[in-house]
């Protein structure tokens, strides 16, 4: 079984180079289909849900190329509608996929997709946008099956809570969608930005990103793009963590501190030393932390739900108490009985948590069941005493390109295991 050993107690120290962001570059990929012809992506990180989405568009007859960071996609073949249970599976984001191939090829044929267990996360607001836009939807034996008339058409959408995933939807099919639509209650969130620049850079017409009103011009003529993804935010959330749980200084680079302030700030309000500059972030911090009140995650640009575990991971030695209020996902705390393992005191019931402060953690064998809550298990194992053995990397992989590399890079004490 693959697993992380750290042996914590060590100060970091050092720079690191954030990857370019996931939530940033899934949609992007699936938005190459929108195109008939070649587009770059810079700063594409190596992971398994990238190179899940690179299988899917090789799937539906795309010429696909990585070298190092750089992914081109040459969609002028695309000769499929539909994408394969197994690769639907892989990750949620494939749901992601489902507007494009409408607007490309007039109907799309997919399972529900998968990804991290964190309670339900119903597709019915992505469904209901592109219905909208003139899709018809079918169920056939645990598949999707959507089809459209002669086009899609541009619409109102009045989003009944500001969805990341259903924004990014309806903002490809838009694109492929006659007439102007306009999107209301969308998500603001930094990769919501990304996205619209990437479209932008192809030719496309997107306006208001960034505010809960977006408008996209369909049909527009697109042409071949060269983009660079930005950073990702919740990577450098995470390693902001690690060096305000184990102590010591250290500089991310290549992410816009501004698009996690609110970690920034609660970071701060914990004692942590934290300088921003428009594309890097200092931190230094000696432990213990203080308890910072009350921490609830909600929409951007409040207090980001992924970066919730790694925080709590980050205050389980800290002097007093924080409460956490998970207001986005029902079954975000799957961390919590790991993080107790090592010795943190933490409560939880239904959406709240509540974390006291301990002396110290000590190392144990602990397991990642999803994303985040990897991340959280190696933040805590930074800051505790002993050897701590991570297994469930295969959720880890899914956003944390060079986690071992980068903590290595700042002094860590962590090894993969291969047995």
């Amino acid at each position: 079984m693959d697993q992380y050993q750290i042996r914590g107690g060590r100060p970091l120290s050092g720079r690191v180079e954030i990857h370019g962001a996931k939530n940033s570059v899934l949609p992007m990929l699936a938005s190459t289909l929108l195109h008939h012809g070649v587009s770059v992506l810079h700063n594409c990180p190596r992971l398994s849900d990238v190179d899940a989405s690179l299988a899917i568009l090789r799937h539906l007859g795309c010429r696909v190329n990585r070298e190092g960071d750089v992914v081109t996609v040459d969609a002028a073949t695309v000769g499929r509608w539909d994408i394969p249970d197994a690769l639907m599976r892989e990750m949620r984001s494939s749901v992601l996929f489902l507007g494009a191939i409408l607007a490309r090829t007039g109907r799309a044929d997919v399972s529900m997709p998968g990804g991290c267990e964190l309670g339900p996360r119903p597709i019915d607001l992505h469904l209901a946008a592109l219905q909208r836009l003139g899709a018809s939807m079918e169920q056939q034996g645990g598949r999707l099956i959507c089809t459209r008339g002669d086009q899609l058409h541009g619409a109102e959408i009045d989003l009944s809570l500001p969805s990341v995933g259903a924004t990014e939807n309806a903002m490809l099919a838009a694109v492929g969608a006659s007439g102007r639509t306009v999107i209301r209650n969308a998500a603001r969130e930094p990769e919501i930005v990304d996205l619209a620049r990437f479209l932008r850079g192809m030719g496309a017409r997107v306006c208001g990103e960034g505010s809960s009103t977006l408008v996209v011009e369909g049909k527009v003529p697109l042409h071949d793009s060269d983009y660079r993804v930005m950073g990702d935010r919740i990577v450098a959330a995470t390693y902001l963590s690690a060096v305000a749980a184990a102590g010591g200084e250290a500089e991310l680079t290549g992410v816009d501190p501004s698009q996690f302030a609110s970690v920034v700030a609660l970071l701060r309000q914990g004692g942590a030393e934290v300088r921003c500059r428009p594309d890097s972030v200092w931190i230094r911090s000696t432990p213990p932390l203080s308890g910072v009140g009350c921490i609830r995650t909600a929409p951007y640009p409040g207090f980001p739900t992924d970066a919730q575990p790694v925080v709590m991971a980050a205050l389980c030695r800290s002097r007093g108490t924080t409460v956490f209020v998970e207001t986005m996902f029902e079954n975000r705390y799957r961390h919590v009985d790991e993080l107790c393992r090592m010795g943190a005191n933490i409560r939880a019931e239904g959406r709240v948590a509540v974390v006291t402060g301990v002396d110290r953690l000590h190392g144990a064998p602990v397991q990642a069941h999803d994303l985040r809550g990897g991340g959280a298990l190696c933040v805590a194992a930074l800051g505790a005493e002993g050897e701590t053995a991570v297994t469930g990397l295969n959720h880890i992989r899914r956003g944390y390109a060079s986690l071992v590399e980068d903590l290595s890079a700042l002094g860590a004490d962590i090894r993969e295991v291969n047995e």
